[in-house]
């Protein structure tokens, strides 16, 4: 019988707590005491109960909740890369709890936290780690949506924190990168007037308004590009390709002749500086430059590839001069040199685009090119690179 009354006393207990209301002092009490997890665990269903999510200051206790965890968690991973964020939405989830509370009341206080007016300006540091943190994991709508937040945020005053343009950069690149048709121009400049210092702003906004054909644009972009950035190596090229642009080859020589290969450090910057020299047929010091990037960067198609279209051009500039001298005298030992290293050439020109089409083995301009110096050779491979052409449809 003592078994039975004990076993009773149990199951009403269990229900008694079970039967516990959510309570907002509780959660309250959880903030107070900074145990921001648990706070979030009592407010979140304290919001199931409609009366309750109907309240301006139920709203706002999530708000600063996930506002204050948020900081917590955010500031332990600046301090230990290891660590784990466990709620890595409580900076979008402040930002929609203030905007919901100011949406019920827009002047809801509570004791020892933010008002929305106050908080929401001062989100948006939160909201760009947790923008680019999904932008990384390429969640391209999650990041959309979380750095708008973020913009809002840094706009409805004067920021306390500087982004430095990178706000509008992250989410023009989230926007390009799912493919989004937005014209990316307003906030590419907004960036730049926000103090960005990112080369890839500066020449991305440039290269918008060339292919536009917007002159005044381009112009004033370019400006602003060299007046920020003078010394980036990113903006000397992006200023050569301007003036090639406008038709000043001349002015646009000028600056090649300044920029000296050998202080170059990526295999990039290499490989725009070589398609310059490509540009003025020089082919010879183009391979040079493409040399070194190969080294730096192996298995790059751009590398490769070019590499196959200057040693081709070479070979078809030796076996000019080869045709020059052998109309003079077919048998001379000159003529037969530049035979011999137009040869050389055309081999090596064909070992760099069977080495890039094994990177991307449907390049048409590729496949042609190569079928092209098949032909020449007289090699048994022109079936084949003819036969994948016609896959094509080329």
């Amino acid at each position: 019988m003592k078994k039975f009354v004990l076993f009773l006393v149990v199951v009403v207990s269990v229900l008694s707590l079970s039967a516990q209301k959510p309570s907002l002092n509780k959660a309250y009490n959880y903030y107070y005491d900074k145990d921001f997890v648990k706070a979030k665990e009592e407010i979140e269903l304290c919001l199931q109960d409609e009366k309750i999510a109907g309240k301006a200051q139920a709203w706002l206790y999530k708000a600063n909740i996930c506002y204050f965890l948020a900081n917590e968690e955010y500031s332990a991973k600046q301090k230990d890369e290891s660590y784990q964020i466990k709620n890595p939405d409580a900076p979008v989830e402040a930002y929609d709890a203030f905007m919901k509370s100011k949406e019920i009341n827009a002047n809801a206080e509570a004791m020892d936290m933010f008002t929305a007016k106050d908080a929401l300006k001062q989100l948006y540091p939160l909201l760009l780690v947790r923008g680019v943190d999904q932008l990384i994991a390429q969640d391209y709508a999650g990041a959309k949506s979380t750095l708008e937040k973020g913009i809002a945020s840094y706009e409805m005053d004067k920021p306390q924190y500087p982004m430095n343009g990178d706000l509008y950069y992250y989410y023009a690149y989230t926007l390009e990168a799912m493919g989004d048709k937005s014209d990316l121009n307003p906030y590419l400049q907004k960036a730049i007037d926000d103090g960005c210092t990112n080369p890839y702003v500066y020449v991305r906004l440039l290269e918008n308004y060339k292919k536009a054909d917007d002159k005044a644009a381009a112009k004033t972009a370019m400006e602003q590009a060299k007046t920020k950035l003078p010394a980036d190596i990113s903006v000397k090229m992006a200023e050569i390709d301007y003036y090639y642009w406008l038709g000043d080859s001349t002015k646009a020589k000028s600056l090649l002749n300044g920029i000296s290969p050998a202080n170059l450090k990526t295999a990039d910057e290499i490989v725009n500086l070589a398609n310059f020299y490509i540009k003025e047929s020089k082919y010879e010091d183009a391979v040079e430059m493409l040399e070194k990037a190969n080294a730096l960067s192996p298995n790059n198609f751009v590398v490769l590839y070019n590499l196959g279209v200057c040693y081709y051009n070479i070979s078809e500039k030796q076996f000019n001069q080869y045709n020059q001298k052998a109309l003079v005298d077919p048998n001379s030992a000159e003529a037969a040199n530049f035979k011999a290293e137009s040869d050389k050439s055309m081999t090596k020109a064909a070992e760099y685009f069977v080495q890039a089409r094994q990177l991307e083995p449907k390049d048409a301009n590729l496949l042609s090119t190569l079928k092209a110096i098949y032909a020449r050779q007289q090699s048994p491979k022109y079936d084949e690179i003819e036969k994948a052409l016609k896959e094509l449809g080329k």
